[in-house]
């Protein structure tokens, strides 16, 4: 597993060590693990999409038509 470190305002902070049962770094950790798995989720639909736009534009009548340009 990989390590990295974090900043945290001062204020942020004071305030997370009134709650020293929750393991933050868990909770980060499960955060940025929800969001990679969004991003990958909507990359996977825009690559999709991208996909059937090109398959759209790329019929015959499409290439005679813009053959000149």
């Amino acid at each position: 597993m990989t390590n990295i470190t974090l900043s945290i305002d001062d204020k942020v902070y004071k305030k997370m060590r009134k709650y020293s049962e929750i393991k933050w770094s868990e909770f980060v950790r499960k955060c940025v693990q929800k969001r990679v798995e969004e991003l990958e989720s909507i990359k996977s639909e825009l690559y999709a999409d991208e996909k059937l736009l090109a398959e759209n534009w790329s019929s015959e009548e499409d290439n005679i038509a813009w053959k000149d340009l």
